[in-house]
């Protein structure tokens, strides 16, 4: 499949033999994006709660985490905000300068009917772009 972006750029996907795609295009000016390792910032959240019975599962710490305080203009959970890092071996996003934007969690029939219920699980570098791995 091609994709030609909103700067006239052409992208290509193809489906790859181990069912991923490779994405190939020109990528000089683009955004990358690295998930968030939330363990050590959830592990010092239940530290400092052990004693409160109904503690926030894993998946909401990692939303309630990001809340912010528009009066004192601060995170409201600032201690903890600190404590999340990058996971730099894994890319969770690529976004070429004009597009397409995309990320983990997205399906990719976006692009073209032919990949419906192709939903992201994260990219990885490729001599000609990425290699976008799909979930099995």
């Amino acid at each position: 499949m091609e994709y030609t972006n909103r700067y006239g750029d052409k992208f290509t996907f193809e489906k790859t033999d181990d069912g991923h795609i490779l994405w190939k295009g020109n990528f000089e000016y683009c955004r990358i994006g690295m998930p968030n390792d939330y363990t050590e910032a959830y592990n010092q959240y239940l530290h400092d709660n052990k004693h409160v019975q109904n503690l926030m599962s894993f998946n909401q710490f990692k939303d309630a985490v990001h809340e912010y305080d528009d009066e004192t203009h601060k995170y409201i959970y600032d201690k903890y905000i600190k404590l999340i890092k990058s996971i730099p071996n894994k890319i969770s996003m690529v976004d070429p300068s004009g597009g397409p934007y995309l990320a983990e969690g997205m399906n990719l029939k976006l692009l073209d009917k032919s990949y419906n219920r192709m939903i992201i699980k994260e990219f990885e570098r490729h001599p000609e772009g990425y290699k976008i791995i799909m979930h099995s």
